[in-house]
């Protein structure tokens, strides 16, 4: 079968050996994809290309010549970032159709690596939510909610009420590169995080989810949604995959002028990582209303871990928590008002058949193109930026961003290495309850354990930790020092480690998995 952790040193070893191809392995993927569609995860997959590039691979590992660990892993990418010649729509009747003539940087570095590109993945519309519920083409389903784990749990009351209508939300926006990663289509996958949107559904599907520090991966071809938060997110199943992901995107691009300048070294994490001189903060802030008691029970178990790991665990305080959703929320709708401008029918994407005038048409294109909740934001965002509202509303949320982000400095200035918290309130909820409450109120409270380290530009990652008492996963989170990924990494492997967070057993995967993964203890690439 296969268990979870590390998958690169499997399928890497398995292509070197020749054990399984790259074609092979690309099949397989695409097989599941196909079996698992249900899910919702892709919005298109790329199935052509994919073999092509399969197939270059293939010849690569036949010479001999392998580009590196990547080469002929399988990879999946959200549909908010530009493949050229895969159209990209961000899940918006504004996009459907837009095909980029460029790649985003992330995606280029990871085809120069000879990765495969599966296909691009489901979102909210614009990655604005927390559900990955509200884009154009449909919710995606939590892989989760067909696990053997969560059947034996989720006793339905009547007969009609059977999975059709259980099934648990992936959190968002970044669902679909989380349900993908989740559910074995494919080893890893790129996500986007400017409140959480790699976290929280890397949390509730039981995943990996890093967002680095904001400028060492390029935003360059990622569109974007608040400039300054857009962080790509890397989703993968073990820690040590994510490790290689990274190592395979960050450092400068002369494209994205907010990028570091210094050259990115990639790490190798230590087999055996320690702990013991570690001093690990416990932010009793985050112990916030509607916390679940779940959650709450697993946070002091991972604190005693480290405790008895001989590493210092400390709380803190980082005061200025309690304002940040607000600060973020005139922030990000500010941001947003002002990237969605381009979004106006002349140069690409959607454009009305109201001729009118060019206002008329600019009008219809953005009402026509746009959901409510995009509009929404749009709208807000544009009240904040009036000249009698800029000082009062957008220059003190830029104040208190700054104050946010000092009350971190103080504390990693004290001498904590590591910020311990949890990654979302509870486990996921079922699609049916998560759509009674509107977007707004959903993003407000899921962010809230997430979005300060946007607001800081710290690096954050979320560990799958355990299953909650209705078979679901639920994940901690780690806030490191800037820059310090190579800490915050080691640090996570070691907790992974102590954890042994289980598989999911997925009918589906089993049916397809006999034979190809057998030899291999694992379900990682490295």
């Amino acid at each position: 079968g296969l268990c979870q952790p590390v998958w690169r040193f499997q399928v890497s070893s398995a292509l070197k050996e020749g054990h399984v191809t790259p074609t092979e392995l690309c099949q397989r993927c695409l097989a599941l994809i196909k079996s698992t569609r249900f899910l919702n995860a892709y919005i298109t997959v790329a199935e052509e290309t994919a073999l092509k590039q399969a197939e270059e691979s293939e010849k690569r590992y036949k010479r001999g010549q392998p580009l590196g660990v990547l080469d002929g892993i399988p990879i999946a990418v959200k549909d908010n970032f530009n493949t050229a010649g895969i159209e990209t729509t961000c899940a918006s009747n504004m996009l459907k159709g837009y095909i980029s003539p460029y790649n985003a940087t992330v995606v280029q570095k990871l085809l120069d690596q000879g990765a495969v590109l599966l296909g691009k993945t489901n979102l909210d519309e614009f990655a604005m939510g927390s559900g990955s519920t509200d884009g154009v083409f449909g919710p995606v389903r939590n892989p989760w909610s067909y696990s053997r784990q969560y059947k034996e749990k989720s006793v339905p009351k009547s007969h009609s009420e059977d999975e059709e209508s259980n099934w648990v939300i992936t959190g968002g926006s970044s669902g679909g590169s989380a349900a993908a990663v989740s559910s074995f289509t494919c080893f890893a996958a790129l996500g986007s995080d400017t409140g959480g949107s790699t976290r929280n559904p890397a949390a509730h599907c039981g995943v990996v989810g890093l967002k680095p520090t904001y400028g060492l991966i390029s935003r360059h071809g990622l569109i974007p949604l608040v400039n300054s938060m857009d962080v790509p997110g890397i989703l993968t199943r073990c820690v040590d995959d994510a490790a290689v992901v990274l190592g395979s995107l960050a450092g400068h691009d002369p494209k994205d002028s907010t990028t570091i300048q210094d050259n990115f070294k990639p790490f190798e994490l230590p087999s055996l990582p320690d702990v013991s001189k570690l001093s690990i903060g416990i932010p009793k802030e985050y112990h916030a209303p509607g916390l679940s008691s779940e959650i709450l029970a697993l946070w002091s178990k991972a604190a005693d871990l480290f405790k008895n790991a001989g590493a210092k665990v400390i709380e803190v305080s980082l005061p200025h928590t309690r304002y940040s959703i607000v600060c973020y929320h005139v922030l990000c709708t500010a941001e947003v008002a002002s990237n969605m401008a381009r979004f106006d029918g002349l140069e690409y994407g959607h454009r009305s058949d109201m001729n009118k005038s060019t206002e008329s048409m600019y009008a219809a294109t953005r009402r026509e193109g746009f959901n409510d909740v995009v509009r929404g934001r749009i709208l807000s965002g544009n009240y904040f930026l009036l000249k009698q509202n800029y000082e009062n509303y957008f220059i003190k949320a830029q104040k208190v961003r700054r104050l946010i982000a000092n009350d971190f400095l103080k504390v990693f200035g004290s001498g904590v290495d590591i910020l311990l918290t949890p990654t979302t309130l509870s486990d996921a909820v079922p699609y049916r309850e998560f759509i009674k409450e509107d977007n707004r109120t959903r993003s407000a409270q899921d962010d809230i354990l997430t979005q300060a380290a946007n607001m800081a530009g710290l690096p954050a990652i979320n560990v799958p930790t355990a299953l909650s008492e209705r078979g679901l996963p639920v994940g901690l989170q780690f806030i490191g020092r800037s820059f310090q990924e190579k800490q915050l990494l080691t640090v996570a492997k070691w907790f992974e480690k102590q954890v042994k967070f289980p598989m999911i057993q997925l009918e589906e995967v089993k049916r397809h998995n006999h034979g190809i993964f057998q030899h291999q203890k694992s379900a990682s690439f490295s």
